[in-house]
């Protein structure tokens, strides 16, 4: 199980504590210092079956400074993920990857249903 994450960010703290109460033992990753390469990012989004647009941090500094809310709908799929992949701030987080299962943005309730069963 790979966590990755912002350790400032206290939606993935909160993460971090859920999986820590619930005795998940996972491998932990600063998104910045680690960022995800574009094999990655592509691997997960694949395996994820969410839209695209929910791999990217829309409430980021770095998102609001590229101006990507009007950007991002003309960009390919390979554009959109070699964007993310140049910068790690750029990705929503954190992101839990467990086998197949790839969950982005910490939601309980999500993470119960798919990780607790």
């Amino acid at each position: 199980m790979l966590f990755v994450h912002y350790p400032k960010c206290t939606t993935c703290q909160k993460a971090g504590k859920w999986l820590t109460a619930q005795g998940f033992c996972f491998e932990s990753r600063h998104i910045k210092e680690a960022s995800p390469t574009l094999e990655e990012l592509t691997d997960w989004y694949r395996r994820s079956g969410l839209p695209l647009k929910r791999f990217f941090n829309t409430s980021g500094l770095v998102y609001k400074e590229m101006g990507l809310k009007d950007k991002l709908p003309s960009l390919s799929e390979e554009e959109q993920l070699a964007l993310l992949a140049s910068d790690g701030m750029l990705v929503k987080r954190p992101i839990l990857i467990d086998g197949d299962t790839v969950l982005v943005g910490f939601k309980e309730a999500e993470w119960t249903e798919k990780l607790c069963k």
